[in-house]
């Protein structure tokens, strides 16, 4: 592949918490009041993780808040979006609850996509969504799916499944977020046998954030492209640590915003 034809791209996937900051289990109790309330340290957080953002070209957020009371009303993508001085942005809300939460998918990036279609992912508890964005042309272009999954297998199961007849007809694929789930798990192997998409080479644990012992959020990318690097941001923006990957696309079709 010669370096006139490929394109590098980086990549961010992050369960930001709806802004909240949670370093030990038993927080998870006692700072449970500030979940449904807003705060400056929710503002401070996003703030910190705004300033990380410009060195990535797509970024795909889960458990973002759409504008409820325990953001302030704030919608979190647009607020991160702008602070970093991204120029695109699209969210895909989700799972109300009153006016207290509105949880919400959400994509930042430097590349303007030609299209962005919701999804809603089957599941027993309506709520759950997956975000498809699509850059450049069709032939060469790239379909990224950001997508947050349930906590049961037998859901993630029929997520996944439904993830991957999305991508059929995508030959440039990469699916980002929060999995709920290992790559050795069965539906993910499931995942790998009825799609393009590739079990990565190495696991990269990312929960909890604190001390990651469990490979959650994933950046899995088709046969076609190439996934150069991976890491994790050492910053804990919430409760998982935020996934990194530099990848590699067959072709430079897809313009960058400067």
């Amino acid at each position: 592949m010669s370096s006139a034809t490929h394109q590098r791209l980086r990549l961010l996937s992050c369960n930001i918490l709806a802004g909240a900051s949670v370093q030990r289990y038993r927080q998870y109790v006692t700072r449970s009041i500030n979940a449904v309330l807003p705060g400056r340290s929710k503002l401070d957080n996003l703030d910190r993780l705004a300033e990380l953002l410009p060195q990535f070209d797509v970024v795909g957020l889960q458990e973002a808040d759409a504008g409820s009371l325990r953001s302030g009303f704030l919608n979190q993508t647009r607020y991160l979006a702008e602070t970093a001085g991204m120029p695109f942005w699209s969210h895909q809300p989700n799972r109300p609850l009153a006016q207290l939460s509105h949880t919400a998918n959400g994509l930042i990036c430097r590349l303007e996509p030609q299209r962005v279609i919701d999804y809603p992912l089957p599941s027993r508890i309506p709520g759950r969504g997956a975000l498809l964005a699509h850059f450049g042309d069709d032939a060469h272009g790239l379909a990224v799916v950001v997508a947050h999954l349930s906590l049961s297998a037998q859901a993630r199961a029929k997520q996944l499944a439904f993830i991957a007849e999305v991508l059929q007809d995508h030959p440039h694929a990469v699916l980002m977020g929060d999995l709920n789930t290992d790559p050795h798990s069965p539906e993910m192997r499931h995942l790998f046998a009825h799609s393009s998409l590739q079990e990565p080479e190495q696991s990269v644990p990312t929960f909890p954030s604190w001390k990651p012992r469990r490979a959650l959020d994933h950046i899995l990318v088709s046969s076609d492209l190439r996934i150069e690097k991976m890491w994790t941001l050492p910053q804990a923006f919430s409760d998982h640590l935020s996934l990194a990957a530099e990848i590699q696309l067959p072709s430079a079709s897809i313009r960058k915003h400067p």
